[in-house]
C-alpha cells in the first residue's frame, strides 16, 4: 500500500494501493509515520502516486457506508491529514502520476511543488457533484491556495481539470511527460532541500500562518 525510501537524503513515499488510490483508514495508517519519519530524517520529501493515479479520496465504502461513526471519523482523519501536509516542516513536492480527486485535489493543495503528467487525467474537488461539503478545516486551506477567481468554479461548482487547467486553478504548479513526473518531483525536492530547513519552515508556516491557525481551529 506504502513504501518509502531514501534517495540521497530525499524521502521517497510512494501510495498504491493497486486501484485509486483511497484514503482509507490503512492508507493513514501506513502514511503518518512515513510522514515523520521523513520530517525527521530527510532534507525534503516526495510524495508520489501509482502510475496512473495519484488519490481518487477518500474510501468510499466509508464516507458512503451507513456508520455514521466511521465516516465522521474518517473525514476527521482526512482533515488532519491535509493540516499535517499544509504545515510540514521540510519541502514537500507533489508527484501527480495521474488523477488527483477529491482528497486527492486536497492533498495536492496542501504540498508545497506539484508536478503532474500530461494525459488525460482528471484533477479537482468533485464533492458538490457526489452530495458531499468540504469540511471546514479543508475550506480553510482550499481558500489559501487555490487561485482566487478559480474558488467558485473549482471548490462550488467542483469542476475538473485536466493537467494543464490544473496549473491555472493552483492544483499543480508544473506539468511534463506522464513517464518523467517522478524523476522531475525528485530532483525538484533535492533543489529544495539544499536550503536551509528551518529558514524553510519558518518561512512557509509565516505565510500561511492564519490558514494554519484558521484550520487547527476549525479542527477543534
Amino acid at each position: 500500500m506504502l513504501t518509502m525510501e531514501m534517495q540521497d537524503g530525499i524521502a521517497v513515499i510512494r501510495m498504491d494501493d493497486g486501484k485509486a488510490n483511497a484514503f482509507s483508514n490503512a492508507m493513514f495508517d501506513a502514511l503518518e509515520p512515513a510522514l515523520d519519519q521523513a520530517e525527521r530524517d530527510a532534507a525534503a520529501t516526495v510524495l508520489v502516486g501509482r502510475p496512473g493515479v495519484f488519490s481518487g479520496g477518500f474510501d468510499l465504502k466509508v464516507v458512503g457506508g451507513s456508520d455514521n461513526a466511521a465516516r465522521d471519523a474518517l473525514v476527521m482523519r482526512g482533515c488532519r491529514h491535509a493540516y499535517r501536509l499544509y504545515n510540514f516542516g521540510k519541502p514537500l513536492v507533489a508527484a501527480a502520476t495521474g488523477h488527483a480527486i477529491a482528497l486527492g485535489g486536497v492533498t495536492l493543495l496542501a504540498c508545497d511543488t506539484r508536478i503532474g503528467g500530461r494525459g488525460d487525467f482528471k484533477f479537482g474537488l468533485n464533492e458538490t457533484a457526489i452530495g458531499m461539503v468540504l469540511p471546514a478545516p479543508i475550506l480553510e486551506m482550499v481558500r489559501d491556495r487555490l487561485a482566487k477567481d478559480k474558488v467558485t468554479e473549482a471548490a462550488i461548482q467542483a469542476r475538473i481539470y485536466d493537467a494543464e487547467g490544473a496549473v491555472e486553478a493552483g492544483f499543480l504548479d508544473k506539468v511534463v511527460d506522464a513517464a518523467q513526473v517522478e524523476t522531475v518531483a525528485i530532483e525538484t525536492a533535492r533543489k529544495l532541500g539544499e536550503m536551509p530547513s528551518d529558514s524553510y519552515a519558518g518561512m512557509k508556516r509565516s505565510f500561511r500562518a492564519p490558514a494554519l491557525k484558521a484550520i487547527k481551529a476549525a479542527l477543534g
